[in-house]
């Protein structure tokens, strides 16, 4: 970078920053209308809660930097939560469903066997529109699961309409 770059560099990253601080600050939380923050919390504990005591496991699903985060989280709700719970990302098992059902169906066909009505799905998308992600929450759904998605961009997002806490 040349000298008079680093002021923009600077820039970029300090709006960057701004623009992240403003989304921390303002979450939207939604079940079947808007439901405060906290509130969407309580009802995460619980959920969460309810599935350790029914001996239920977390699913965490993800694409790109989104299974990154369900990593981390599976990470967390493992050992220092002494959860069970599962992450979709085992490179064999997902390009074989990719290739022999296609990558839409890749979460949801793992899902389908190990999912149960006692467990709970994490679907992180930051669109909220990618079609693998969406037919798990389906998925999920149908089976009786409790689907929690975290998304980001649009309110609106079609994964918003599927889970029952976002």
């Amino acid at each position: 970078l040349a000298r008079g770059d680093c002021d923009v560099v600077a820039m970029t990253a300090l709006d960057y920053l701004a623009d992240l601080a403003k989304c921390l600050l303002s979450p939207v939380a939604t079940d079947t209308g808007y439901c405060g923050f906290e509130d969407a919390m309580e009802r995460w504990v619980t959920h969460v809660a309810h599935t350790r005591m029914t001996h239920g496991v977390v699913h965490l699903i993800g694409n790109g930097g989104s299974a990154s985060v369900v990593a981390h989280a599976h990470n967390d709700l493992v050992k220092a939560c002494g959860l069970r719970a599962m992450v979709y990302q085992d490179v064999p098992l997902l390009t074989a469903y990719a290739n022999d059902h296609g990558y839409t169906q890749g979460y949801s066909d793992a899902l389908s066997i190990w999912l149960d009505e006692r467990d709970v799905l994490i679907a992180v998308s930051s669109s909220g529109a990618s079609p693998n992600i969406l037919t798990a929450a389906t998925v999920a759904k149908q089976i009786g699961a409790v689907v929690v998605t975290c998304s980001g961009f649009k309110v609106d997002n079609p994964l918003r309409q599927i889970g029952h806490l976002n």
